[in-house]
C-alpha cells in the first residue's frame, strides 16, 4: 500500500507538472526565420537584419556580467523593491473617446490605452499574473489589473513594441482575438509568433523601422527604439520598436522599452511634436545600461522628442531590477520639477486628458 501511495503521488506530481508546463512550447513563440518565405525574405531585406539578427542603430555595450555579490543583493531589501501596501486603482470611464483630444488609461507596467481623436489604441496588453512563460515561476504582478480583458471597450488598433514576456503575452493575445476585432501592428518578425497563437494573417500588421499603415483613419509609423528581442536563450530574431500614431492634429509617441539613443531627435524632428509621450521609466541597472533607460534619460528622450505631457510606464506592476519600488516615479519628478517638464502619473485605471492632467499628488509615496 505504501509503494502504491508512492507512486500515485509520482504520478499525480508529473501530471501536475504536466498542466502547468502545457503551454510552455507555444509561449516560446517561432522562430520568424522558419515561419514561411515571405516574412524570412522581409527579414533579410531589413537594414536592421545583420549576420542573422536584429541589430541597434546605436552599438549597446555587452551586458555586464552579474557581480558575484548579486545573489546576496536579490536576497536582501526585497521588501523595498514591492509596494508596502495596496496600489490604488481606479475604474477607467466607459463613455466614448474624446473627439479632438488624446486620453490615456495607464493599467499598469506598459500596458496602456490611448484615446485619440475618437479612435482607441491598445499598447503592450500584458494581463497575466506574471511576467514569464510560467505560470509558476517568475515576475509576479504587485497589483490587480483595473479592468478584466473582456470588460475593455471595442478598439482600433492594438500595437506591440517587442516580444519580451512583459510586453507581448501569449494569453491576452488570445483573448484579445476572441474579444476584439482590432488588427495588431507588430515589428517585423512577430507577426510568426501571433500566428502560431490563432491570429489571423489579415489581423496582422507587421512594420519594419520607418514603414507605416493607416489603422481607422490614424497613422502608425514603426520607429527605432535601442533595446533587443527574444522569447527563449535566442536573442534578436524578432525587431523591436516604438510607435508614432498621428491623426489628423494629434500625434502621440510610444516608446516601448528602450535605453536613450540619439535617435529620439530625429523621430522628434520627423514626427513630432508629440501631445503625449508614454516613456519607460523603470527596470534600470548599471548592468545593462543601453537597454532601459533611467527616469533622468526618459526626461532627456521626451524633450529630444518635442513632448508636451509625459506618462510614465514600465514601473510599479512587476520587480525587473534591484531599485526600490517607487524610485524610479520619485526621481522622475524631481528631474521633472527641475527642468521644467510637464508629467502626469496616473494609478492603474485612471484616465488623464492630455489638456486637463491633473496635478502630482505623490500618491505612491505611503507605498514606498
Amino acid at each position: 500500500m505504501r509503494t502504491a501511495r508512492r507512486v500515485l503521488a509520482g504520478g499525480a506530481a508529473l501530471a501536475a507538472a504536466g498542466w502547468a508546463l502545457r503551454d510552455l512550447p507555444s509561449e516560446l513563440g517561432v522562430r520568424p526565420l522558419t515561419s514561411g518565405p515571405d516574412r524570412e525574405a522581409r527579414i533579410r531585406r531589413s537594414p536592421q537584419f545583420r549576420d542573422g539578427t536584429f541589430v541597434n542603430p546605436t552599438p549597446e555595450t555587452a551586458l555586464a556580467r552579474p557581480p558575484a555579490s548579486m545573489l546576496g543583493d536579490l536576497a536582501k531589501d526585497r521588501e523595498q523593491r514591492r509596494p508596502g501596501g495596496i496600489v490604488p486603482l481606479r475604474v477607467p470611464p466607459s463613455g466614448p473617446p474624446p473627439s479632438d483630444d488624446v486620453r490615456a488609461v495607464w493599467y499598469g507596467h506598459a500596458s496602456t490605452l490611448v484615446e485619440i481623436e475618437g479612435r482607441r489604441v491598445l499598447f503592450d496588453p500584458v494581463w497575466s499574473r506574471r511576467a514569464s512563460p510560467s505560470h509558476l515561476i517568475g515576475p509576479k504582478r504587485h497589483h490587480p489589473v483595473p479592468v478584466e480583458l473582456g470588460e475593455l471597450p471595442q478598439v482600433d488598433a492594438i500595437a506591440i513594441s517587442h516580444d519580451h514576456y512583459d510586453h507581448l503575452d501569449m494569453a491576452t493575445v488570445r483573448a484579445l482575438t476572441r474579444t476584439q476585432k482590432a488588427p495588431f501592428l507588430v515589428p517585423l518578425g512577430i507577426g510568426a509568433h501571433l500566428e502560431r497563437w490563432g491570429v489571423p494573417a489579415f489581423r496582422i500588421i507587421e512594420l519594419d523601422w520607418n514603414e507605416e499603415a493607416e489603422v481607422a483613419g490614424l497613422r502608425f509609423v514603426a520607429t527605432a527604439a535601442r533595446h533587443f528581442s527574444g522569447r527563449t536563450f535566442t536573442r534578436n530574431d524578432t525587431l523591436w520598436g516604438s510607435w508614432v500614431v498621428a491623426g489628423a492634429s494629434r500625434r502621440v509617441f510610444y516608446a516601448g522599452d528602450s535605453g536613450y539613443f540619439e535617435g529620439y531627435r530625429g523621430i522628434g524632428s520627423a514626427h513630432g511634436p508629440f501631445d503625449l509621450t508614454l516613456m519607460p521609466i523603470g527596470a534600470y541597472s548599471p548592468a545593462w545600461p543601453d537597454i532601459h533607460m533611467t527616469p533622468e534619460e526618459a526626461v532627456n528622450a521626451h524633450l529630444d522628442l518635442g513632448g508636451s505631457l509625459l506618462l510614465p510606464v514600465h514601473w510599479a506592476t512587476f520587480t525587473l531590477a534591484l531599485h526600490p519600488w517607487a524610485e524610479p516615479v520619485e526621481r522622475l519628478w524631481l528631474e521633472a520639477k527641475a527642468r521644467d517638464v510637464k508629467i502626469v502619473v496616473p494609478r492603474p485605471g485612471e484616465a488623464v486628458d492630455t489638456t486637463a492632467a491633473p496635478v502630482v499628488d505623490g500618491w505612491w509615496e505611503t507605498l514606498a
